[in-house]
């Protein structure tokens, strides 16, 4: 369950039922005058409104408003922090110290939402001075929150069991708590139970058709913060198991879509690739492909990166331009992922090498070499078993633009009007036609992956 800090103590009051502005026979309970037109009218200032809500929660036993006045404070202290105001350290701790005595008086009383937030604060580490992950006093309040029915706490509490946070790791345990969670319908529960009878993990036997049963349940209850069961029954009914599981690319394309709505980007990777290689029954659209590649990408997904890069190298007629400056740019954010693609690695070095989208740099080049062949690419060791001596024999890559400065930004695919398709694209041929010396590429150890890209793609495109 989560919390929404209050805009301000009169609106919190106006959505309980038990309280209001005017109690029977007694006077007002806020001032109102600072709202009233004139010369002395004035907003509420943020400490102001703190302020009024702290006077007005102390009037009241009700553990909700409480509660999230508590919230209020944590959510006043966070906004400090990204402010990053030296001079606030104070009000900062004062506003986190002051939560963390309210939160304790309340979840003493028996308020699970309060135990459970107090939990995620200790386990966040944000009550130690050294942003430390206290888990030993965050499991206690898990484990309360649970017995009083807190699906997200119970969730948490397997997790804790799993993992070892907080107590000793505990299998029997954690399936325990993942059910008593699931039976709330706690979406993360019902998939990780799922994942655990078609493994056969937790100490529990391997099951299928539970395991599909749980994940189809987690699926109908999935949400932005827990998508994973859409994407894995999309996987599972992809390539269907054995008898249990029946294929259907159909139902499999509607599952990934579904999690893709909630912004998961593995499903908007997969929806890329059927979109740019036409499976799963889809027709080839590089405008969708670039659609879905650019949800995962700009969630920081390697693979969607790197396949942006593939699409700004050659660009699609009467859809997008190439730019080998944004080519540079997805390549570099793959290399720099987490974790990080080899061969995203190796293209970032054969960029600086030959100076797509950045001025050459036969040092950054050597380096981005190093680090991919340390991650197993087989272009990159090959590479430099040649020396760098060998870099850029015979400049291979002739340029048509000026190159772009040292530090590129990203920016997702901005698609042309449909309207200018037939004179764009003799312009993109011609350009194309001009844009790579196959033959001194060629001289390169393995640097034809251009131009199959270039080959595959536009291969897809026209079929």
């Amino acid at each position: 369950m989560t919390y929404s800090p209050p805009m301000s103590p009169i609106q919190q009051l106006h959505s309980s039922s038990s309280m209001s502005l005017y109690s029977m026979g007694s006077e007002q309970l806020l001032d109102h005058s600072h709202l009233k037109p004139g010369d002395n009218a004035s907003l509420l200032s943020y400490a102001t409104t703190i302020n009024m809500y702290r006077a007005n929660a102390k009037k009241t036993n009700d553990m909700e408003i409480q509660c999230d006045f508590a919230i209020f404070l944590v959510e006043a202290a966070k906004r400090l922090i990204m402010e990053q105001q030296e001079e606030q350290e104070s009000s900062i701790h004062a506003y986190l110290t002051e939560a963390e005595k309210l939160l304790k008086q309340v979840a003493v009383r028996g308020h699970s939402p309060s135990q459970y937030y107090l939990a995620n604060m200790y386990s966040s580490g944000l009550l130690h001075k050294s942003n430390k992950y206290e888990f030993d006093k965050a499991f206690p309040l898990y484990v309360q929150a649970a017995k009083h029915h807190h699906p997200d706490a119970a969730y948490r509490t397997a997790k804790c069991y799993e993992d070892g946070l907080g107590t000793r790791r505990d299998k029997g345990k954690a399936v325990q708590f993942y059910r008593k969670a699931a039976t709330l319908n706690h979406p993360g529960a019902m998939y990780r139970l799922g994942l655990a009878e078609m493994k056969g993990e937790l100490g529990l036997c391997s099951n299928i058709r539970d395991g599909h049963k749980w994940l189809k349940r987690s699926a109908e209850a999935s949400t932005a913060e827990y998508p994973h069961a859409l994407h894995e029954l999309g996987h599972l009914h992809e390539r269907g198991v054995a008898s249990i599981i029946f294929q259907d690319h159909d139902y499999a394309l509607r599952l990934y879509q579904d999690a893709s709505d909630l912004g998961y980007a593995p499903s908007c990777f997969r929806l890329g690739e059927c979109y740019e290689f036409g499976r799963l029954g889809c027709a080839v659209d590089p405008r969708l492909s670039m659609h879905y590649y650019g949800l995962a990408a700009e969630q920081g997904h390697p693979h969607a990166c790197f396949a942006l890069t593939a699409w700004y190298l050659i660009g699609v007629p009467g859809v997008m331009e190439p730019s080998d400056e944004q080519a540079f740019a997805w390549a570099l954010r793959a290399a720099h992922a987490t974790p990080g693609l080899a061969r995203a690695e190796y293209a970032v070095g054969y960029f600086y090498e030959v100076g797509i989208g950045i001025e050459k740099n036969h040092s950054m080049a050597w380096d981005y070499y190093q680090k991919a062949a340390e991650h197993g690419e087989k272009r990159a060791i090959q590479r430099l078993q040649a020396g760098p001596h060998q870099l850029n024999i015979d400049q291979p890559y002739q340029q048509t633009q000026q190159s772009s400065p040292s530090t590129p930004t990203l920016s997702s695919p901005a698609f042309s009007s449909s309207s200018s398709s037939s004179s764009s694209s003799s312009a993109h041929q011609q350009k194309q036609k001009h844009r790579y010396s196959i033959q001194s590429i060629n001289q390169v150890i393995d640097t034809n992956w251009v131009k199959k890209w270039k080959q595959r793609l536009s291969r897809n495109i026209k079929s």
